[in-house]
């Protein structure tokens, strides 16, 4: 973060210097919400989450060189006491699930305040540029790909997985310094006005939409609703910004009468009439694909992607027009892509087991769009192998509203259509059970079981046994490939670490 007293910090977030401080005291670290990673210079945000309270570790922090903490009540040390800020009547973001008295609301506000008269600075005064990204599936790859390109460009600040929402965006935008030329913004929304807000916290003057799914349909009630709220992104950008949208999604293709910004477009199906598009896709083994990129400015590029599944194309070529709008030369921007490699965790994590099992960990969040092109990524890397087993280890999408057994029962035809042969259905929800039962009409063997560990213990025993017909299964190269996705909340990723644990991979 920027060099700033407590008494300025008081005066952004509307707050007060405690007795135990010094407002003239310099903080000129980061802040954290982790006792355990503060640093000397920093400030401590103490969030009271819904299993710790943050000003319960004040003390901590202190000991660990915390100039001062951003508190809602004294503590007893060195801090700016901001004031609780009560929930809206309806508000269904992540901040208010867990927040009954509006203390971690409060402290949210004085940080999101704080986040934004950074921004405010740097990009007045130190020429920071500001790029936002949205969208229903994609938007932490996509994320991850625009700044391994716009690192080959200057410092680049992007948020770690997936901090895109009222918490964890105003958070990264206080990792930007006076040394940051980029700021990454991955902006997500579970209602309309969300994107709007965070918008407002650091104005982006570059803004990607990349699909309009049915990911939050439950809060947002349709896909027009869900376009609605997406749009806010292309909203705020100034008149002389840029929008770069998705010209093969229609409801996407449409947010170009809501901006006053110049607007480019990306095509991954090959559309040439898009600024930028794709053509000779191809995918290898482990369905990593690579591509011929086409851009406005310069010679057709081919691009080896490093990242897993097909649908990487839309999002890489997403990637390209934003290194290309700020003054990229297409070469570098393709070298950037192909040499990128995933740094969240649990998107996409592709490893295979000396043994010649791959595992796909994509088990951070799901959505329909995103199990679909997960189920085609598995589907993929399994047909590159005749005779292996395709496993599908599956746990509930959430909030989906009442569309939800019917979205997961028709997960069961995407895995029919790629030909998966074993299904791992955790959970004993009405929609796991609806897809357990559809996939079984459909021929494909499933496992119905109630948590992680049942799922562990029955992929690890069919991983364990010969397929039908092969006597020297063990002598394979490749064996069979496991896909363990799900919603955060299912925590499907113990599933794939306890699968890779113990075994050396390639």
């Amino acid at each position: 973060m920027i060099d700033m007293t407590l008494a300025r910090i008081a005066d952004i977030t509307g707050g007060q210097v405690s007795p135990e401080a010094d407002p003239d005291a310099h903080v000129t670290g980061f802040v954290e919400f982790d006792s355990r990673k503060i640093g000397p210079g920093g400030l401590f945000i103490a969030f009271p989450g819904a299993r710790v309270d943050g000003h319960d570790f004040v003390d901590k922090a202190a000991e660990a060189g915390a100039v001062a903490a951003l508190t809602t009540r004294e503590v007893g040390r060195p801090a700016v006491i901001v004031e609780k800020r009560p929930p809206r009547e309806g508000d269904n973001s992540d901040l208010a699930v867990n927040d009954p008295d509006g203390s971690a609301a409060g402290v949210v506000d004085g940080m999101s305040k704080l986040a934004a008269a950074v921004a405010r600075e740097l990009t007045a005064e130190h020429g920071l540029t500001i790029v936002g990204v949205t969208g229903s599936a994609g938007k932490t790859s996509t994320k991850d790909l625009i700044a391994a390109v716009l690192s080959r460009a200057g410092e680049t600040v992007a948020p770690p997985g997936s901090f895109n929402n009222e918490i964890g965006h105003p958070y990264t935008v206080m990792r930007c310094t006076e040394d940051t030329d980029f700021l990454v913004a991955e902006m997500s929304a579970r209602g309309i006005g969300h994107i709007a807000h965070l918008a407002t916290i650091a104005p982006p003057t570059i803004g990607v939409v990349l699909n309009v799914g049915s990911a939050h349909i439950g809060e947002f009630g349709s896909r027009s609703n869900i376009a609605r709220a997406k749009g806010e992104l292309v909203e705020a950008l100034p008149d002389s910004g840029v929008a770069v949208l998705n010209a093969d999604d229609e409801l996407v293709a449409g947010m170009a009468s809501r901006t006053q910004a110049r607007v480019v477009t990306f095509s991954e199906t090959g559309n040439t009439a898009a600024d930028y598009y794709a053509t000779d896709v191809e995918l290898d083994a482990v369905a990593r694909a690579s591509f011929t990129m086409h851009t406005p400015k310069g010679e057709p590029q081919r691009v080896e992607l490093g990242v897993f599944g097909a649908h990487q194309v839309g999002n890489a070529l997403a990637a390209a027009a934003v290194g290309t709008e700020l003054g990229m030369d297409a070469e570098t921007v393709a070298q950037a892509l192909s040499s990128a490699h995933s740094v969240s965790v649990n998107r996409m994590d592709v490893n295979t087991r000396a043994d010649g099992v791959t595992v796909i960990n994509d088990a951070y969040n799901a959505n329909p769009e995103s199990m679909r092109a997960a189920i085609a990524a598995l589907g993929y890397t399994a047909a590159a192998r005749p005779g292996v087993r395709s496993v599908a280890v599956l746990g509930e999408m959430s909030e989906l509203g009442q569309g939800a057994v019917e979205a997961h029962a028709l997960l069961a035809d995407e895995l029919a259509r790629y030909r998966v042969t074993h299904l791992v259905a955790v959970g004993e929800s009405e929609a796991m059970a609806a897809l357990n039962e559809r996939a079984a009409d459909h021929g494909i063997r499933t496992t119905p079981v109630p948590d992680t560990d049942a799922a562990t213990q029955a992929v690890r025993e069919l991983l364990a046994s010969p397929p039908t017909g092969e006597d020297n299964w063990r002598d394979r190269e490749d064996r069979d490939v496991v896909l363990v996705k799900a919603s955060n909340a299912a925590r499907l990723w113990v599933v794939a670490e306890a699968l890779l644990q113990g075994h050396t991979l390639r």
